[in-house]
């Protein structure tokens, strides 16, 4: 059996009469035993994605530095090629 947490935040959202028949046939099909249950579960994959999409968009700003970084040593390096290849020409 899962131990429940203690809910202390509420949140009202109004609904058409179309909406809320929506739901509640959504909450039979998936087997959610309230709306509350099937709305709190919808939030939660909601805010799993952004914390994933921050995470991600944080790892993409780190890889597109370390990619000029690279870039600018690549640059160097061929710098000094072309420099030993210009010493050592007759």
């Amino acid at each position: 059996m899962t131990l429940m947490k203690p809910r202390s935040r509420m949140i009202s959202v109004r609904l058409s009469e179309e909406e809320y028949t929506a739901v509640r046939r959504l909450c039979s099909l998936t087997g959610a035993r309230s709306v509350s249950d099937l709305t709190r579960e919808a939030m939660r994959t909601a805010l799993r994605s952004v914390n994933q999409e921050d995470s991600l968009g944080g790892n993409l700003d780190e890889f597109r530095a370390d990619m000029k970084n690279l870039e600018k040593k690549l640059e160097q390096l061929e710098a000094k090629i072309t420099i030993i290849r210009t010493e050592g020409a007759p």
